[in-house]
């Protein structure tokens, strides 16, 4: 299929109209929708503050949305139209989804000139253990933690996230 900048503007024009309508229920001003082969496989807008769920980003609801349908757990294949420029959290889901393009409408600092201007990039940037981060990380408890990865490792049938994992 021949893309063009109009495939992907419709597209776009859909997350857009997704955005609005959860707006009409007091969602934020996020949308995203997931296509693959041409035809839309999951829609999402934001929905934090109805659910009070901070993880319920425009982008993960549509995640979610697609993977149900597909009744996949990975969206390799799949394009993300996001009406913004996803933040860190929404970032780290669309890898693991293996979501293969984003396409966003609005920057970051857009967002942030209407009050969304904590979206962490900074922090991210920043070692896991660097005493400036806003919220300390320490690590405790390791080797009763590691228990959980012997079990994993011990089952036969366990189904893993990296492609390179070299099963015993």
């Amino acid at each position: 299929m021949a893309e063009d900048h109009e495939y992907h503007l419709k597209f776009m024009k859909r997350a857009v109209e997704v955005t609005l309508e959860g707006l009409k229920i007091n969602g934020g001003p996020f949308g995203c929708v997931i296509v693959k082969d041409g035809k839309i496989v999951g829609e999402g807008h934001n929905m934090a503050v109805i659910n009070s769920d901070s993880t319920a980003h425009g982008e993960i609801s549509a995640i979610r949305d697609a993977c149900k349908n597909l009744k996949a757990w990975h969206l390799e294949g799949c394009d993300l139209y996001t009406t913004c420029q996803p933040c860190p959290m929404c970032f780290g889901a669309i890898h693991w989804a293996r979501i293969k393009r984003v396409f966003y409408g609005v920057s970051d600092e857009d967002a942030a000139k209407i009050g969304f201007d904590d979206f962490g990039y900074d922090e991210v940037k920043k070692d896991i253990t660097d005493p400036t981060k806003k919220i300390p990380f320490q690590q405790i408890g390791r080797e009763d933690a590691l228990r959980i990865y012997a079990a994993f490792e011990n089952n036969p049938d366990r189904v893993v996230d990296a492609p390179n994992y070299n099963k015993k």
